[in-house]
């Protein structure tokens, strides 16, 4: 029998920005099993424990997986606590309570003919470190025969009752409220919260069959949907999440989806948060803000952005986000005697109900409130099965002559002032325009962000530079 390291070594599952991630085909019993004992020798090292929790999102495979997951913790001697379909966030806050790891079976956004497997120590996410003792552990395999757990619903009350206790009975009173619920991991429990808080609500959108929504690359067909509902129901606000629920989706009261890192730096703004650790790839609306104290850059990935926050221990309080609009809470916050415990993993509620809620207080709407921060604008889109090999050729002609790289996208009036290579190529240009290129952590993609003084110009220049590379590639 192959050892856990040879194991995982022939695969093909993959550690990306978030998790370990793979075809589902690639996710075997064999597999899944070596990534959950690896996993559990890690956490032996540093951490005292007799359980783990599990939780899955809404995928097809996701069932099968953690069924060997959970069998695989018995096996090894600890207990479980079966979590079922449950947000990530949710399990990440009931685990980091008990003081326990955790394991969230989730692919968050990408098809349906992926998944992947996200691990929490009981400190929180994984660290770069925790994947490299992952990957080489040349342990034995065990044999494993074991049934699965009830599930249990500990873990929703906690992350529900996180919010109530902290905003108050009725922070989202008379507010009309959409949950496109699709197939998020989430879709449960949302309508429930936002009501007990006074909203009123409307389920839309439902869907039986996975719906891979990609918060950082809405749909043509998403953005249509928005806007309809909008118009037909009057709402003053959309919530949804990509899929498994730890990055949101918002709409305003005009059914125009919110950039996440625009969403991020609102509520960083009314949780008067002093520092902040975000992606390069973030708006420069962060800095042109003049609202925080510090803010550094990071590669993309959440575990980079946690990584920072050990340099901001110094302020009252810090947090951080991502493009893709989920929020990091680095800090315990108190407000009128209410405690919001430090959260440090991506999570979609946060951000909505402290827009939600400061609507009402003030009586505004999201869209007076994004027209109030720095007028920087950020389109994003990607080429999908597009191999990480022509991804990074791209990425080193960039670096060699990235003027000439900008005349075959088109921008022939402007020249290059800044090159930017936390993650990918950052490209700023004389025009004050911004081109980021970068090959996904999670699939075969090439990721492109643009930003301007314009969305229409950011939306078109995307279209322009991704058409002009599938040209260049072809």
């Amino acid at each position: 029998m192959n050892n856990i390291k040879e194991i995982i070594e022939q695969s093909g599952i993959k550690f990306g920005t978030s998790g370990a991630r793979g075809l589902v085909v690639d996710f075997t019993a064999n597999v899944c099993t070596a990534f959950t004992l690896s996993f559990l020798d890690a956490m032996k090292k540093s951490f005292d424990f007799k359980r783990v929790a599990v939780a899955i999102d809404n995928r097809p495979s996701s069932p099968q997986i953690s069924e060997t997951v959970c069998t695989t913790i018995k096996a090894y001697g600890y207990e479980v606590d079966f979590y079922g379909v449950l947000p990530t966030p949710a399990l990440a806050l009931q685990a980091m309570r008990d003081t326990i790891p955790s394991i969230m079976i989730t692919g968050s956004h990408i098809p349906f003919d992926r998944n992947g497997i996200k691990f929490y120590t009981p400190d929180g996410e994984i660290s770069k470190n925790d994947e490299v003792d992952i990957l080489n552990n040349t342990n034995s395999m065990i044999d494993v025969n074991s049934k699965i757990p009830q599930i249990k619903d500990t873990a929703t009350n906690t992350y529900l009752n996180r919010y109530k206790n902290y905003f108050g009975a009725n922070c989202l009173n008379a507010l009309k409220i959409g949950i496109y619920e699709h197939s998020s991991a989430g879709r449960d429990i949302y309508a429930e919260l936002f009501t007990t808080l006074g909203a009123e609500v409307i389920l839309l959108g439902r869907s039986d069959q996975f719906v891979p929504i990609d918060t950082e690359a809405v749909s043509p067909e998403d953005k249509a949907k928005g806007k309809h509902w909008s118009s037909e129901y009057k709402f003053d606000l959309i919530f949804s999440t990509d899929g498994d629920g730890d990055r949101p989706l918002i709409a305003d009261e005009n059914g125009e989806w919110l950039r996440g890192d625009i969403v991020g730096l609102l509520t960083a703004q009314l949780l008067e948060i002093e520092a902040l650790a975000v992606p390069v790839s973030c708006n420069t609306a962060i800095e042109k803000s003049n609202s925080f104290k510090e803010v550094l850059r990071t590669k993309i990935g959440s575990p980079y952005v946690i990584e920072a926050f050990e340099e901001l221990k110094n302020y009252n309080s810090f947090a951080g986000f991502e493009a893709n609009g989920g929020f990091l809470l680095g800090s315990t916050l108190e407000q009128n005697g209410n405690i919001l415990e430090s959260l440090p993993t991506r999570d979609a509620l946060l951000p909505f109900i402290v827009l939600a809620s400061h609507i009402v207080e003030e009586k505004t709407t999201l869209s007076k409130l994004t027209q109030n921060l720095p007028q920087r604008f950020t389109s994003s889109d990607r080429i999908q099965e597009f191999p990480r090999e022509s991804s990074l050729k791209l990425i080193e002609q960039g670096l060699s002559n990235p003027d000439a790289l900008i005349k075959q996208f088109e921008l022939e009036d402007a020249k290059v002032i800044d090159i930017n290579q936390i993650d990918g190529l950052r490209l700023t240009l004389s025009s004050s325009v911004i081109v980021h290129l970068r090959p996904s952590g999670n699939a075969p993609e090439l990721r492109c962000y643009v930003e301007t003084d314009n969305q229409t110009t950011s939306d078109e220049l995307v279209k322009q530079v991704l058409s002009s590379i599938t040209e260049i590639t072809l």
